[in-house]
């Protein structure tokens, strides 16, 4: 019981950080502001798909809404653009987390993590899962597909991507989440062809406590790597390695690492690198190009605003030449 009451507790806590307080219903009708700069938007765990069909970046993230901009600076939005189906597991007004979106084989599919918090599961936590839409245009309307679920209804999981592997397989990595196994994992699980459902059984990558850098303290005092798994992006340098991002936490600050496979595919085994990638109070990134071919890194950071935790997207530029991604300086105002 009081086993019970800590994790509770410790969840609810993590919640608050993570979303910085409650999230809008996705059915809420947003009020649409143009000429937005970056800095000014206030979002976790940002995604853009820069659309060359379109020359139009797509942001979204937390929260599910979709931001639209010719040049990284100035931004309109946000705009409603999930409709999921009420009479599903989610429910009418699901929270959603670090949403993305992918073209692949001329549609566009939105990958998120949607959470009913009318739904228990073991020891009270509430149902979360990673879940696909799909839409023929990037800016939406993204509606769902056949399977009405893609992950064991009795798992906790979020934060999930899209990686097509060496077999030519478009497969989802995903975390299953700390709090139900007590070490987060990261894991793939192949998707059909069309993305309307999954195939198999979920593989494991790695665990939370692979990582050589994250930090917490066990009740004795003691140190031990960090249960928490989030955010994984998968991408290959330009020499072919391929590489996974992914987030953790040094006690209470959040921070970003990164692993490569040593065999070139998603099973690995994956090497952790020993030190972070990301300067310290940065997550949750992802990497995209620009239209002239620049690479560079989405991922959020947050501050204190009147007691409460709040988070900005911000953009890194990065070197992918090597055997190693190289983070390079922070833009200001999306240059």
């Amino acid at each position: 019981m009081i086993l019970n009451v800590f994790k509770n507790a410790l969840y609810a806590c993590v919640v608050t950080l993570y979303v910085t307080g409650k999230i809008i219903a996705q059915n809420t009708a947003p009020t649409l502001k143009t000429d937005v700069p970056l800095d000014s938007i206030r979002l976790s765990d940002p995604f853009i798909l820069g659309d060359k069909p379109t020359q139009t970046y797509y942001m979204t993230g937390t929260g599910g809404k979709l931001w639209k901009s010719r040049d990284l600076r100035k931004w309109a939005g946000p705009f409603n653009v999930a409709q999921i189906d009420p009479k599903s597991w989610m429910g009418p007004t699901p929270m959603i987390w670090a949403a993305e979106l992918h073209a692949y084989n001329g549609k566009y599919y939105y990958f998120a993590t949607f959470t009913n918090k009318a739904i228990k599961l073991g020891e009270g936590l509430e149902r979360r899962a990673c879940h696909v839409l799909v839409s023929d245009q990037p800016d939406g309307p993204y509606v769902p597909m056949k399977d009405s679920i893609y992950l064991p209804a009795d798992k906790l999981t979020l934060d999930a991507t899209l990686w097509t592997d060496t077999d030519h397989k478009p497969y989802m990595i995903f975390c299953h989440e700390w709090l139900q196994n007590d070490n987060g994992t990261i894991e793939k699980i192949a998707l059909k062809p069309d993305f309307s459902g999954t195939t198999g059984s979920p593989k494991l990558l790695f665990r939370a406590s692979d990582s050589p850098w994250s930090r917490e303290r066990n009740k004795d005092g003691s140190d031990r790597p960090n249960k928490v798994t989030d955010g994984p992006w998968l991408f290959r340098t330009q020499t072919g390695k391929l590489g996974m991002l992914w987030t953790s936490w040094i006690y209470d600050v959040y921070t970003q690492g990164v692993a490569y496979s040593q065999s070139g595919t998603l099973d690995g085994p994956w090497i952790q690198e020993k030190e972070p990638i990301t300067p310290p109070n940065f997550g949750h990134g992802m990497l995209f190009r620009t239209f002239d071919g620049k690479p560079l890194m989405a991922i959020h950071s947050h501050k204190s605003v009147n007691g409460r935790t709040v988070r900005y997207p911000k953009l890194f530029e990065v070197d992918d030449s090597g055997d190693k991604l190289v983070i390079g300086k922070q833009l200001v105002d999306g240059r």
